[in-house]
């Protein structure tokens, strides 16, 4: 009995074929081979074709099929994890009207910006624990306001992961955990935010059906099975955002529970059972996988933007040659990294380029490096400021969590992407002075369990978990942490600076 999972991230799609009785991957396959592109069309902007993504899953999926002899009348059932606040709208044909305005667009700050004043502050924070800002209504209302013929033509307006779950099914639904990452759910009354889209002239009749998180939420297509090789009427049984599904991944289900990952975004994500919310909104609280109208767990999340694309900017821009067509791996560069000091001799970098950051309360103040030397720092100097930068923001991010009650002493991570870079889990653990735990498992494979928690094949969240296990243990190095606790508050000036410079300009 199997169970396949799909990852839908703005980076790459990703499939992972499990084994459902010990959890072991038995294939996986990723697409495109190079990061997929975005569409930015003005200044602050990010678009994806979505129908992009479902040839992606139609490609990963066909791989998964050809590396194992697996008849897929034997798979089971279907998870997804899908890139979080995105908007996808069709029409009645089920025919996507435009392309997605995903996470990381900033066009909608604004309109959201304006909600929270009109509706009040206190209004959204007790009921949606969040400000409209940038997510995926206001995206929604900014099409409204801006492509009227567009918007005339909606039928129904979905996340990412819906879109996957409407391609493979014909069946267009969303869950309460999704509404809520797109500042759709209203947490007192257990219901989607009606408020909200009156306000902002949309009618509830475009929200899609709304189904659980966990559970038979629709079956796989004969078109569908057709195009990717699956059997007709396989369970599609779980779908949820990235850093929701990562921590359910991790086993990240109980208050005090704290997963992190470090990829396309930075993120800390800290599970809560308490309706808390941060007043200036620099960190936002979703509806958990396992949150219910009776048990609403929620996830506090805390995310910067600029993680991926710091890093890939400097592989293009100083590790490669189009000349000699070379270009350094990840890994070479955390190698040369670790050549610099701690603290890169002096050199800053704040890793804020990607589009408005909900940390700064969603101002774009742009990526910075501070105190280059030209005689002093050379490549592995950036490489290392740049690392540092990223935990030094995680840290900045963590640091608001903890003043509304959410703190650890462990963080859980899965072994990939920079925390594969033993300079950065180091570094990390030191930093924010936790305890860093590394596991065998991503989005797709947590996709893939998640799918047989819905399916009923696991009885139980703890039985999805078999063969769950922690690769490597990072402790805080004691002996530098004072040392980065000074770098730290230089880094933090030199962000209090920028902001300061940013709000006069």
């Amino acid at each position: 009995m199997y169970l396949l999972g799909y990852d839908i991230g703005s980076s790459s799609v990703k499939a992972t074929l499990t084994d459902a009785a010990t959890g072991k991957a038995l294939a996986s396959a990723f697409a495109p081979n190079n990061e997929m592109g975005m569409l930015v069309k003005q200044e602050g902007w990010a678009e994806q074709d979505p129908e992009l993504w479902w040839q992606y899953v139609t490609e990963t999926t066909r791989q998964v099929l050809a590396k194992c002899n697996v008849a897929p009348t034997d798979i089971k059932a279907i998870g997804i994890a899908y890139q979080m606040h995105g908007l996808v709208v069709v029409n009645k044909n089920q025919q996507v009207l435009r392309p997605s305005i995903i996470w990381c667009d900033s066009r909608a700050v604004a309109i959201g910006n304006e909600a929270f004043k009109g509706l009040g502050e206190e209004v959204c924070l007790s009921n949606f624990l969040n400000s409209p800002a940038n997510f995926t209504a206001s995206k929604l209302k900014w099409v409204r306001e801006n492509e009227p013929e567009i918007f005339s033509q909606i039928y129904k307006f979905m996340l990412p992961g819906d879109f996957i779950a409407m391609k493979l099914s014909g069946k267009i639904q969303t869950t309460a955990s999704g509404l809520s990452e797109g500042i759709l759910w209203n947490f007192k009354e257990s219901r989607p935010a009606y408020e909200l889209l009156e306000y902002y002239g949309i009618s509830a009749d475009l929200i899609p059906e709304i189904v659980p998180t966990f559970g038979i939420q629709a079956e796989v297509s004969a078109e569908a099975a057709a195009t990717l090789g699956l059997a007709p009427g396989t369970v599609i049984g779980y779908r949820a955002g990235d850093q929701p599904n990562n921590a359910f991944s991790l086993n990240v289900l109980s208050p005090g529970d704290i997963a992190a990952t470090a990829g396309t975004s930075g993120v800390i994500y800290g599970i809560n059972n308490q309706i808390n919310y941060d007043p200036q909104s620099r960190v936002n609280s979703f509806l958990h996988v396992n949150g219910t109208a009776e048990n609403p767990v929620t996830g506090t999340l805390m995310i910067v933007n600029g993680t991926g694309i710091l890093n890939s900017w400097l592989r293009k821009n100083l590790f490669s040659s189009e000349k000699y067509s070379y270009q350094y791996s990840y890994p070479e560069i955390n190698e040369i990294a670790t050549q610099a000091p701690a603290g890169a001799d002096g050199l800053l970098i704040l890793p804020f380029g990607n589009g408005a950051e909900r940390i700064l309360q969603n101002r774009q103040i742009g990526a910075v490096i501070s105190g280059l030397s030209l005689t002093t720092h050379t490549k592995g100097h950036l490489a290392r400021a740049a690392q540092e930068g990223i935990i030094f923001a995680l840290r900045y991010g963590f640091d608001i969590m903890n003043g509304i009650g959410i703190q650890a002493r462990t963080v859980k991570a899965g072994d990939a992407n920079m925390f594969l870079s033993p300079l950065f889990a180091q570094t990390f653990a030191t930093v924010t002075d936790t305890t860093v735990e590394l596991y065998n498992t991503d989005g797709s494979q947590g996709a893939a369990r998640g799918a047989g928690v819905g399916a009923g094949i696991y009885p139980d969240f703890q039985s999805a978990f078999v063969g769950l296990a922690c690769t490597r243990t990072i402790e805080p190095e004691t002996s530098r942490q004072d040392f980065y606790e000074e770098v730290y508050r230089k880094w933090c000036a030199l962000l209090e600076n920028q902001l300061r410079l940013t709000k006069t300009t």
